[in-house]
């Protein structure tokens, strides 16, 4: 049912009656079609469930092209960004024409599932805001970044299974918990990862989240574990082209002082309240995701 996902936005596109919007789209990676997958679980792959899979997909592929403008971002999920092929200009109109095109076929659902996707979205866009606010300094604050990463990442997820729960008669509030755990720990893996695993397997350099001004929560664990010292050298390469030896000192500050061991163990939490949930309601795939997603290498 994810092909037929790709064709609800493939034709999407068509209605636009553009040749060079629909050689735009099809340059985009497709990515793990996270979304696509909860509305189709949840509302059990039906005609409306592909159409609202292709919808919220498109929003989301919206929100990564100005992310990939906004963070200077060469590539995306190890292929060239279209900023970096296109230019910002081609990249943040073609985002533009995602989110329009996106809310005028979000019209023809009913009201409530159309009013959760739309807040979602405002959050989304508060919380792009907020990263970028975040990042002109080294923050330590776990609550600020929390709020942001919650806005940013999980209200759409949040709303994309409580959305779908609408569409099938189920309890969007349940659900709706479900999708909010799911994309916050979802998001904290992102961060693990960016610190431990390669740049082949990121398709992207590795700590670039620092570098380009990010502190995500492993960074926020290890600055409240370390003494001034250590406070101070870490603050001290926010924000800094990192070379071996800095982020050798990093990595080993982060498994000596177990913060990234602390982020992984929040995020699982998060992840088997996540799993608890729907077995409760006998979803067992959905379950599945959380765990899938937790133990994920990339």
């Amino acid at each position: 049912m994810l092909d037929a996902v790709e064709s609800k936005m493939r034709e999407y596109i068509g209605r636009l009656e553009n040749e060079e919007i629909a050689t735009l789209f099809e340059a985009l990676p497709h990515g793990k079609r996270l979304r696509a997958k909860l509305v189709l679980k949840v509302a059990k792959e039906s005609e409306d469930a592909v159409a609202l899979a292709a919808v919220i997909e498109m929003i989301h592929a919206a929100s990564l092209l100005h992310d990939d403008v906004i963070d200077d971002a060469t590539t995306r999920r190890g292929v060239p960004s279209m900023n970096a092929t296109e230019g910002n200009k081609q990249a943040i109109m073609m985002g533009d024409i995602l989110y329009s095109k996106g809310f005028e076929e979000l019209t023809a659902f009913d009201r409530k599932i159309a009013a959760t996707v739309a807040r979602a979205v405002t959050q989304l866009s508060i919380g792009e805001l907020m990263d970028v606010r975040l990042g002109e300094r080294f923050n330590p604050d776990v609550d600020a970044y929390m709020r942001m990463i919650y806005q940013k990442t999980a209200a759409l997820i949040e709303a994309t299974a409580a959305s779908a729960a609408l569409l099938a008669g189920r309890d969007e509030k349940i659900y709706g918990l479900y999708g909010k755990n799911l994309g916050i720990a979802f998001q904290i893996i992102d961060d693990i990862l960016d610190i431990t695993q390669t740049s082949e397997q990121l398709g992207k350099p590795a700590m670039h989240d620092f570098e380009e001004g990010k502190t995500t929560l492993p960074y926020i664990y290890l600055y409240e574990a370390l003494d001034e010292k250590g406070k101070e050298r870490l603050v001290s390469l926010h924000r800094k082209k990192l070379n071996d030896e800095e982020r050798a000192w990093i990595v080993g500050m982060m498994e000596e002082t177990g913060a990234l061991r602390r982020a992984y163990l929040y995020a699982r939490e998060l992840g088997e309240e996540a799993a608890a949930l729907m077995e409760g309601e006998g979803e067992t795939s959905l379950a599945e995701i959380v765990t899938a997603m937790i133990e994920r290498e990339f």
